[in-house]
């Protein structure tokens, strides 16, 4: 399963006010299980800066990734932001596994 950096910021129609927010969520977590029961969400913040909120899931690929983006974008009046994101460990063996570099000159 690939991880997923998500980005969003909904729009100022979604957030009338703090219970409209949650129920919201609620109803958007419920269509994506339904639609998407291969993403596991990981982390959900709520974030200060351009973006309201961060969540980090799991997908097999960016297909489902990308279901899961157009779900929140209809369904949550929202924009979306989505990075691929490759854990630690798994970058450090990617790098050791490739050759040395050369100087140019």
């Amino acid at each position: 399963m690939a991880t997923f950096i998500m980005l969003t910021r909904l729009s100022p129609e979604a957030m009338k006010s703090p219970q409209s927010i949650e129920n919201l969520s609620d109803e958007i977590a419920e269509h994506i299980r339904r639609e998407c029961p291969e993403v596991e969400w990981k982390a959900n913040y709520a974030i200060l800066g351009p973006a309201d909120y961060l969540d980090i899931f799991t997908a097999p690929d960016n297909t489902a990734a990308t279901k899961v983006a157009a779900i929140i974008r209809t369904f949550g009046h929202a924009t979306t932001e989505i990075w691929a994101a490759t854990e630690w460990q798994e970058f450090v063996q990617l790098i050791r596994d490739l050759p040395t570099s050369r100087s140019v000159g």
